[in-house]
């Protein structure tokens, strides 16, 4: 029983990341990958949430890389938090996270990036010292099979989704 249950948190460690607690940017690929199998053969519609965080490094290099590491956590919990318990979460890279929603359309996509933009914007971030600080985050977000034929191109459509608002305003979503 001891073996088994070491066995499973071994496994849970390979496909999580260790600081948010969120699926890893490896793990996710398979997540999507299944999802898209899924609706191949069921029908419905898989959308993906491409998030960045804006500024994130300004964070790190003011407010020092222990600061950046508990805001990260604290965006990992807020997502978990806010997500269908179908959906997925996964944090893609440094300050990029990717959700993963099965039976969601580009509608109901857009309304959950909205709601999690605002979470985002209203939540109170603290400094070593305790001082307050926010933070905001521009979102992408791509539908498959409206906008994608393949795992790769839904990852890349709501990048780019993504994108657009880092060049253009930042704190706010986009669709593909």
């Amino acid at each position: 029983i001891e073996n088994a249950r070491n066995f499973r948190r071994v496994s849970e460690l390979v496909i999580t990341d260790d600081l948010t607690g969120l699926y890893n940017g490896r793990h996710l690929h398979a997540l999507i990958e299944e999802e898209i199998e899924r609706v191949r053969r069921f029908g419905g519609k898989l959308s993906l949430i491409f998030i960045d965080l804006d500024f994130f490094k300004k964070i790190n290099d003011t407010r020092g890389h222990l600061v950046g590491s508990r805001t990260l956590t604290e965006i990992g919990r807020l997502i978990q938090g806010n997500i269908r318990k179908i959906c997925k979460a996964a944090r893609y890279g440094g300050d990029e996270f990717v959700i993963v929603l099965p039976n969601t359309n580009k509608s109901g996509a857009m309304t959950l990036a909205i709601r999690l933009r605002e979470l985002f914007r209203e939540h109170q971030f603290c400094d070593e010292d305790g001082t307050p600080f926010n933070l905001t985050a521009s979102f992408g977000l791509a539908t498959y099979p409206d906008d994608a034929r393949s795992k790769d191109d839904l990852i890349r459509m709501a990048d780019q989704a993504m994108y657009r608002v880092k060049e253009t305003t930042r704190d706010a979503v986009q669709s593909a």
